[in-house]
């Protein structure tokens, strides 16, 4: 890890990729993606998937989208996403 400013924690593999969603955030800052977590309370209430991660900029070619009914699901396709497409996340 390049840039490494004494934060990464360790991670707890009993409580999950929730932990650490902001962490990823930071990193993909870092490296020029401009990147984002959301959940929406009307797809909530729709029984749909509320939770939405959106990625675009610096070493992606194209946008990329993942959604999750969890948090926790939402960012575990994320994470698979962003490295299908080149970036070597690291947590």
């Amino acid at each position: 890890m390049t840039g490494n400013r004494g934060r990464w924690p360790k991670i707890d593999e009993e409580r999950g990729v929730e932990d650490v969603t902001l962490l990823i955030l930071e990193w993909l800052g870092e490296q020029g993606v401009s990147a984002m977590i959301r959940m929406d309370a009307e797809r909530l209430a729709d029984n749909a998937p509320a939770w939405t991660f959106a990625a675009s900029g610096g070493p992606l070619a194209h946008r990329m989208r993942a959604d999750g009914r969890t948090v926790q699901q939402c960012v575990s396709v994320a994470l698979a996403r962003l490295r299908d497409a080149g970036l070597s996340v690291p947590f």
